[in-house]
């Protein structure tokens, strides 16, 4: 174990974020590099707990309580091999998995839990610094082709883990660039997309194949696919975005978060000649939606000048301690506040959005009314109709699933109840060597649970074409979250 006593001894410290006043007039990512001892210091939290509960809350397995001892110890060569046994892409999941593995952690019941996604992150930018991280192509070639249709996380770790196995992989991607919601859904100021292009040269470097702006059921159809590939992974995401069907929803000036963010990573990457064409500069803009994505949209908006900005949410402000229904080691719904928060725009709660108002066809405002939540349902509250103004709105309401496309239809995939393509316990669908990954199967998740599906899915599709059960499964398609 690590420090014996460091769990009672060192307080929690997260790493500074740079000055609000400076970081919005860039795009760059917004914490501070956290010192090495401070660093160590931290790992050393990590208790010898006997059943290292943070593991259950962490869909990957994986291995916290190894590495953190070996970080503490200073021997960081190590570290990166125990924390790529299990993850990919510790770099993405360091910056944006919300960490459910510390709200599981065993010091967190009576106190602050260990900084588990700090330290994950430290070691594997030490690996890259230090040039540990090199390509690792396989040994031989097994004959086998596998097209990969999607380049989001649960495609590259997918198609990662298959081209180590030997197999010949080929990644579609429809956009411009490889990444999928990684490059063109988060923003620049959460993670800076060097770190996803040097992830992606190590996997061409390691004989992965990807072809970008190529739409698959268009530019090669299902058939194509299947012919020219021994299987197929679709892990084409849960792209399949809500909306809100009310009076004015006609109106211009109300975009899906979805339609907004992609061109707020290109400004902040400096690829565009002129203003995009979706820009919150000297706009009042109105975020309908409190989630990760609702933020992100409040970040970008806050870079670009909004003149203001308000983020609702139909749910009621959420406690700052862990609610009594959701106990430890569960992740519990608690007041967060992002960095983008601490950026400037006003958080409404318990409010809805009954009505866009316009006039000649632009959007000026919305009506909005308080509600309560009775007998599992929002109850608007008499005389609490009121009226904003707004130029600008954005609907962050998550996704249903994935996009009903021609491709879907060619390859004659089923769609279960809750929107998602049906797959077995291998990952397989009903069409023999068509298997699914990530949120395309799952439905809307976090980004450890799709480095996960991709890794498991691989497992499948590995067994399929070569009868091996060598490489890891970390969860089967049922599994799901920690909850009561």
């Amino acid at each position: 174990m690590a420090d014996p006593k460091g769990f009672m001894k060192t307080p929690r410290i997260t790493p500074a974020r740079r000055p609000v006043d400076i970081r919005i007039r860039d795009w760059r990512e917004v914490y501070k590099p956290q010192p090495i001892e401070e660093l160590q210091n931290q790992a050393g939290r990590c208790m010898d707990c006997g059943i290292p509960f943070c593991h259950s809350g962490c869909p990957l397995g994986n291995l916290i309580p190894e590495w953190n001892d070996l970080m503490w110890r200073g021997e960081q060569r190590e570290a990166i091999d125990r924390l790529h046994a299990t993850n990919n892409f510790p770099e993405f999941t360091g910056r944006l998995c919300p960490a459910p593995c510390e709200t599981a952690c065993v010091v967190g019941i009576t106190g602050e839990s260990v900084t588990i996604k700090q330290v994950e992150l430290r070691t594997i930018e030490d690996a890259w610094n230090s040039g540990s991280v090199v390509p690792l192509p396989p040994d031989r070639l097994s004959g086998k082709t596998v097209a990969v249709i999607g380049s989001g996380p649960a495609g590259l770790a997918a198609a990662q883990q298959l081209t180590r196995a030997g197999h010949t992989v080929a990644v579609f991607e429809r956009n411009d660039r490889v990444g999928g919601l990684l490059r063109y859904g988060i923003p620049e100021f959460k993670m800076e997309k060097s770190i996803l292009d040097r992830r992606v040269a190590q996997m061409t470097a390691e004989g992965t194949r990807f072809r970008t702006n190529v739409e698959a059921g268009v530019d090669i159809t299902g058939a194509q696919l299947r012919t020219r590939y021994d299987a197929v992974v679709l892990a084409v995401g849960a792209s399949a975005w809500r909306d809100l069907q009310i009076p004015g929803r006609e109106l211009t000036g109300i975009h899906q978060a979805m339609e907004y963010l992609p061109w707020g990573n290109k400004q902040g990457l400096g690829e565009l000649d002129e203003l995009p064409p979706i820009n919150a500069e000297g706009k009042h803009v109105v975020i309908i939606g409190g989630g990760d994505t609702g933020a992100d949209c409040l970040g970008t908006a806050i870079r670009q000048g909004a003149a203001s900005i308000i983020q609702l949410e139909i749910m009621p402000m959420p406690t700052n301690e862990r609610p009594v229904n959701q106990p430890w080691p569960t992740y519990p719904m608690v007041y967060r506040v992002a960095s983008a928060h601490e950026e400037g725009g006003e958080r409404v709660y318990s409010v809805n959005t009954q009505k866009f108002l316009g006039n000649d066809g632009a959007l000026t405002g919305l009506e909005l009314v308080d509600v309560e939540l009775k007998d599992g349902k929002f109850e608007p509250i008499p005389g609490s109709e009121r009226v904003i103004p707004a130029d600008l709105v954005f609907l962050a309401l998550g996704f249903s699933g994935p996009q009903k496309s021609d491709l879907l239809n060619q390859l004659g995939v089923e769609i279960d109840q809750r929107g998602n393509i049906c797959r077995d316990q291998n990952f397989q669908t009903p069409v023999p060597g068509l298997f699914v990954a990530g949120d395309a199967g799952r439905g809307q998740s976090l980004i450890v649970w799709a480095i996960a599906e991709g890794r498991a899915a691989a497992a499948g599709v590995d067994k399929y074409l070569s009868g091996r059960e060598t490489l890891p499964a970390p969860i089967s398609p049922t599994a799901r979250s920690l909850s009561v």
